[in-house]
């Protein structure tokens, strides 16, 4: 038998979107290679999430709850939770595919010699083993992969799995386990965040998006107003962000993020590769371009060629109507 575990990110005391998918879809996986599902908490404060984890799957949850662990350190969490996968001996780890969890995933993997796929969007089991799909070569090609070690890790990529409805009677077995990270030889000395209230592009179901075709960094106004409409996060293509009019965290890319929302609007993006690496797993694609040819026709769902500038004003205009009624 093969537990199935979500290590769970928190962010400003509350569950990341993707662990809770991760949850919905691990319930999933653990009756397929006959297991238990069951979460990991580490971090401070956050004893009182478990009956979250419980509510989405989750029949045990181990508790590492300590203030000298507010911060994300990666050495410390490896450490605290390589020792306790090394004494329960799970079958799988899923770990959100974030900035922390692409730093703790290969950690983990190291230190336990087990197999790691990272950026998987599909998720499935053969014969009690891990089955995953992830892209490869810039996106233009996904590899199906079976693990062959015991203990199998996979980062998983947000928004690719739907979020179960939750059940608020249920409840999970809390142990607390040790926050003793041992020896850590690195420590977090400063940090240096990007305006709060936004929306984490990673995990928006809406990204609004412009590119060089925005002509100067005080026209994505017209994007910020559509995104605040229609409760979208704005990224911006890498031509957008090294001509200085976006800063780096919105770029969207195979030198950027990766993401995969519901809903992707570009604006005056050409669509070269390494943009398209980065965003078309997403559900749906509009792409509005004044250039019939641009490349980005060919993987978006509905087209407009026209000129943004006329077209973002009207499609806010639209939404407030539509959201009005």
């Amino acid at each position: 038998m093969a537990n199935v575990w979500v290590i769970a990110e928190v962010k400003e005391g509350k569950l990341k979107k993707v662990a809770l998918e991760m949850l919905s879809k691990g319930k999933e996986l653990a009756s397929q290679v006959g297991g238990a599902l069951e979460g990991v908490l580490v971090g401070s404060g956050v004893e009182g999430l478990a009956s979250e984890m419980a509510k989405y799957g989750a029949s045990k949850v181990y508790v590492a709850d300590d203030a000298a662990l507010a911060e994300y350190n990666g050495e410390a969490y490896a450490n605290i939770i390589g020792k306790l996968v090394e004494e329960q001996k799970p079958g799988v780890i899923l770990i959100g595919a974030s900035i922390n969890g692409k730093d703790l995933a290969p950690r983990l993997s190291a230190k336990l010699g087990a197999g790691l796929a990272s950026d998987v969007v599909e998720l499935g089991a053969d014969g009690g083993k891990l089955t995953v799909k992830r892209p490869i070569y810039a996106g233009k090609a996904f590899a199906s992969i079976k693990f062959k070690t015991d203990i199998q890790i996979a980062t998983v990529r947000p928004n690719v799995n739907p979020v179960a409805a939750p059940n608020d009677g249920a409840s999970a077995e809390v142990v607390k386990i040790s926050a003793d990270a041992g020896a850590v030889k690195a420590k977090i000395v400063d940090k240096q965040l990007s305006a709060g209230g936004k929306i984490e592009l990673t995990e928006a179901n809406i990204i609004v998006s412009g590119g060089r075709g925005m002509k100067g960094p005080e026209n994505y106004k017209m994007l910020e107003d559509l995104a605040d409409v229609i409760g979208a996060a704005v990224g911006a293509s890498r031509a957008a962000v090294d001509a200085g009019w976006r800063a780096h965290h919105d770029q969207v890319g195979q030198t950027g993020k990766t993401v995969s929302p519901t809903l992707y609007i570009a604006f005056g993006i050409s669509g070269a590769i390494q943009h398209l690496a980065g965003m078309s797993s997403s559900k749906f694609i509009v792409a509005v371009n004044k250039d019939a040819e641009a490349p980005i026709f060919k993987v978006a769902d509905y087209g407009i060629v026209a000129d943004l500038f006329t077209v973002a004003p009207i499609m806010t205009d639209e939404f407030k109507k539509l959201l009005a009624e």
